[in-house]
């Protein structure tokens, strides 16, 4: 079992930057793939990012490539997603999940999910 919990959301203008953090509980926190993930408001849940679980893979979403970066320390159960050059059609919330499989992140399919993080960002 894995819960995860996000955090680091909130306003910001846009060009800037936000670290998100998901930190997770459980002893097998190394064994996961992580992603994230966010749904912006009449929009469909879309994945941005995904990391396996030693660090070496990672993969983006063509609309985030180049300005975000996943990352993860297995020391401190923790993912991260650092998001620069931030745009007003990145606001969204914010999930991280967790699965075994790295296919099934990229689609979605994870068995653990957090409660998500509100990003704003203004023009």
């Amino acid at each position: 079992q894995v819960q995860l919990v996000e955090s680091g959301g909130g306003l910001v203008q846009a060009g800037g930057s936000l670290r998100l953090s998901c930190a997770a509980s459980g002893r097998t926190f190394s064994r996961y793939t992580m992603g994230w993930f966010r749904q912006a408001p009449g929009k469909e849940r879309e994945f941005v990012a995904a990391i396996s679980w030693s660090g070496g893979t990672t993969y983006n979403a063509d609309s985030v490539k180049g300005r975000f970066t996943i990352s993860r320390d297995n020391a401190k159960n923790t993912v991260y997603l650092q998001m620069n050059s931030l745009k007003p059609e990145d606001t969204a919330v914010y999930s991280c999940a967790a699965d075994a499989v790295f296919s099934r992140v990229m689609r979605g399919g994870c068995d653990y999910w957090g409660q998500g993080t509100q990003v704003t960002v203004s023009s």
